[in-house]
C-alpha cells in the first residue's frame, strides 16, 4: 500500500474490495513535536476526535476534517477518512479502532498519523487545507505573518526545483537523442518479462503472428546458439531440431527450428504460434517468441532443463530417479494442464498430439504440455469436427479418430489415458506386445484390472516408493479414459477431480482396440503400407486385423 494526503494506492493477490481491514497499522510521527502539556490527548482532543469520526463516517464521501481549540488557547487539526468500498459501521469502527491505538504510539505527540488498509486518522499542528475550508477558523495576525514567510520560502523552493527538474530533462534529452541516433535501426519489445531487440527491417513477416509475441531477429538466434551448432542441439525430431541459447541477460531458452524439408509446413508454424501465445497455464509450455526470416522459421521457448518426460520414463537409470510421488505430481500437472485446454482457456483448444516426448519437465519435474502444431480450436458450442488429414502418434490416437478423422476433447482424454498408463508401467504404448496372448498394453491392463490383479501392471522401478490404493486409483481413471465408446469416457475436469478425491469411480468397459503396426497415409491404397512421420509424429490409419 502507498499513502498520499489524498489518495491511496492498493494491490494484492487477494480480493480485499469491500472487507473491513485494520492492519497492518502503521503509525507516522514527527518526532519534533512533542506535547507540552502531558496526556494533552486525553482530554478535550479525543472527545472532539470521536466527535469527527461519527458525523465523518456518515458522509457520502466517508471522509472528514476540523479544527479543534485545545484547552481554549491551542489549536489542533483532526483527519479521518475511510475506503469507501466498506460500510458507514465498518468505517466507525476502523476509526474508532485507529484512535484507540494513540494511546500506545502517539499520546504525547502533537503530530501523529495512524494508516491502515480501510481507513486514516490523522492529527496536527497545522491545517491540512491552505484554503477554501469554511470548516477552519480565520488565522491571527502572527499565524498570518508566518504564512507570508512560509509562502515566500515555498516561492524560493519552487524556484531552484524548477531549475533543477529543467537541467535534468535537457540531460536526459540529449542522451536520449545520442542513444536514438545510435540504434535508430533497431526497436526494443518486452513480453512476459524478456527484453528482445529486432531490427526494424526483419519485421516484414510479423503480421502472421499475433501483435502480443515479440519477433527476435534471425541474427540473433544464430549468435547465441553459435549459427546452429550440434553442441548447442537439444533433440531433432521430425519437425526440426531444438537448440538451445543463452540470452545477453543470462536467461536460458530453447530455439525450435522448422527443418526445410518438414512435412509440418508454414500453416502449422503459424498455427502454434498464433495459438500458444494466447494460453497461459503453468503446465503449459510458455512461448516467448518466434522469427521468420530468410526462409528460416523458428520459435522460441523458455527452456526445460529435465528435457521431456520420455527421456526420463523410458530409462531404466532415469526411471529409478521419477518415484511414485514424482509421477503422480506429473499425472495431475497434465491432467490440470489439459482440462484448462479444454474448459478454461479463450478457446476449446484439442491438441490432438498428447504423448510422452511432449511433456517438457522443467527444474523441479513440474510437467508442461508443449508441441501445439497440430492442435485444433473449437469455438462456441462446437464439440467435434472433422479431418480428412489424420495425423498423429501410433498408440496414442483414439479410435474414431483414426477410422473417422473424427476429433473432440474425447480424443484428447484417451491420449491421456495411454500417458497416464505409460507412466505407471514405465512401458511404451507402441512397443509393448505380449506376443503369446497378443495383448496391447491397454488390453492388458484391463485383464489384470477385471482379474482383480493391477498392481501387477506396476513399473518395478516404482515398488519402494508407491501408495496401493493411489496407484489402482491411477489405473482406474487411466482405462476410463480409453474406453473405446468416446462417449463413456471422462471430459478432463472430471478426471482432475478424480484424481484429487476418493469419490466413487465407475466400472471400466473394454478398451478401444489395438491400434496395429501397419499404417497407411488417408487416401491410399491398403496394400500401399507405409509408416510417415513428420515431428515425431506417424500420419496413420488402421488396418484392422
Amino acid at each position: 500500500m502507498l499513502w498520499y494526503p489524498f489518495c491511496v494506492l492498493r494491490y494484492s493477490n487477494q480480493n480485499f474490495f469491500g472487507k473491513l481491514t485494520m492492519r497492518p497499522r502503521i503509525p507516522m510521527l514527527d518526532a519534533t513535536q512533542n506535547s507540552t502539556s502531558a496526556g494533552e490527548f486525553d482530554s478535550d482532543a479525543r472527545v472532539l476526535m470521536n466527535g469527527l469520526i461519527e458525523i465523518g463516517s456518515k458522509t457520502p464521501l466517508m471522509f472528514g476534517t476540523h479544527m479543534f481549540n485545545i484547552n481554549g488557547t491551542q489549536r489542533r487539526y483532526g483527519w479521518v477518512q475511510c475506503s469507501r468500498d466498506i460500510t458507514t459501521e465498518e468505517c466507525r469502527t476502523c476509526l474508532s479502532n485507529m484512535l484507540e491505538g494513540v494511546e500506545s504510539c502517539c499520546e504525547e505527540k502533537k503530530v501523529w498519523r495512524i494508516f491502515s488498509p480501510s481507513c486514516i486518522v490523522m492529527y496536527e499542528t497545522q491545517p491540512f487545507f491552505l484554503n477554501g475550508s469554511q470548516l477552519l477558523q480565520p488565522p491571527t495576525h502572527q499565524e498570518q505573518a508566518q504564512e507570508g514567510s512560509k509562502t515566500r520560502s515555498g516561492i524560493i523552493i519552487f524556484i531552484v526545483v524548477a531549475i533543477i527538474v529543467v537541467v535534468a530533462l535537457l540531460g536526459f534529452g540529449i542522451h536520449y537523442f545520442c542513444c536514438w541516433k545510435w540504434k535508430n535501426d533497431q526497436k526494443v519489445v518486452q513480453k512476459g518479462g524478456l527484453d528482445l531487440i529486432f531490427s526494424q527491417d526483419e519485421t516484414e513477416n510479423e503480421d502472421i503472428v499475433n501483435g502480443d509475441l515479440p519477433v527476435l531477429p534471425l541474427s540473433t538466434i544464430v549468435k547465441i546458439t553459435n549459427n546452429f551448432s550440434d553442441d548447442y542441439k537439444l533433440g531433432k525430431g521430425g519437425f526440426g531440431s531444438v537448440y538451445k541459447g543463452v540470452l545477453l541477460d543470462g536467461r536460458q531458452i530453447a530455439v525450435k527450428r522448422l527443418s526445410k524439408t518438414s512435412v509440418q509446413g508454414v500453416e502449422e508454424f503459424k498455427n502454434e504460434v498464433i495459438l500458444i501465445a494466447k494460453l497461459q497455464h503453468r503446465n503449459l509450455v510458455r512461448l516467448l517468441a518466434c522469427s521468420i526470416d530468410k526462409n528460416e522459421k523458428l520459435l522460441i521457448y523458455e527452456y526445460m532443463p529435465n528435457s521431456s518426460l520420455d527421456f526420463h520414463l523410458f530409462d531404466k537409470e532415469k526411471g529409478a530417479e521419477l518415484d511414485w510421488k514424482q509421477r503422480l505430481n506429473i499425472i495431475n500437472g497434465i491432467a490440470k494442464g489439459l482440462s484448462y485446454l479444454h474448459e478454461d482457456s479463450r478457446f476449446r483448444v484439442i491438441h490432438r498430439d498428447l504423448k510422452a516426448s511432449n511433456i517438457l519437465l522443467d527444474n523441479e519435474m513440474n510437467p508442461k504440455i508443449s508441441d501445439f502444431g497440430l492442435a485444433r480450436t473449437f469455438g462456441g458450442d462446437q464439440r467435434e469436427a472433422n479431418t480428412n488429414r489424420v495425423v498423429g502418434t501410433y498408440g496414442y490416437m483414439a479410435p474414431e479418430y483414426v477410422t473417422e478423422g473424427l476429433f473432440s476433447v474425447k480424443s484428447d482424454v484417451f491420449s491421456f489415458g495411454v500417458l497416464l498408463l505409460e507412466i505407471i508401467t514405465g512401458k511404451r504404448v507402441n512397443k509393448f506386445h505380449r506376443l503369446e496372448h497378443g495383448e496391447s498394453l491397454l488390453i492388458h491392463a484391463w485383464n489384470l484390472w477385471r482379474e482383480e490383479k493391477g498392481l501387477e501392471l506396476m513399473d518395478s522401478l516404482i515398488e519402494k516408493s508407491y501408495v496401493d490404493n493411489e496407484f489402482l486409483k491411477c489405473m482406474h481413471i487411466g482405462l476410463l479414459c480409453v474406453q473405446e465408446d468416446a462417449a463413456d469416457r471422462p471430459i478432463m475436469s472430471s478426471v482432475v477431480h478424480m484424481l484429487a478425491s476418493d469419490s466413487f469411480l465407475p466400472s471400466p468397459t473394454r478398451p478401444a482396440f489395438s491400434v496395429g503396426r501397419s499404417v497407411i497415409e488417408r487416401g491410399s491404397s491398403s496394400n500401399n503400407c507405409l509408416h510417415y512421420s513428420a515431428n515425431q509424429l506417424t500420419l496413420s490409419e488402421v488396418t484392422p486385423r
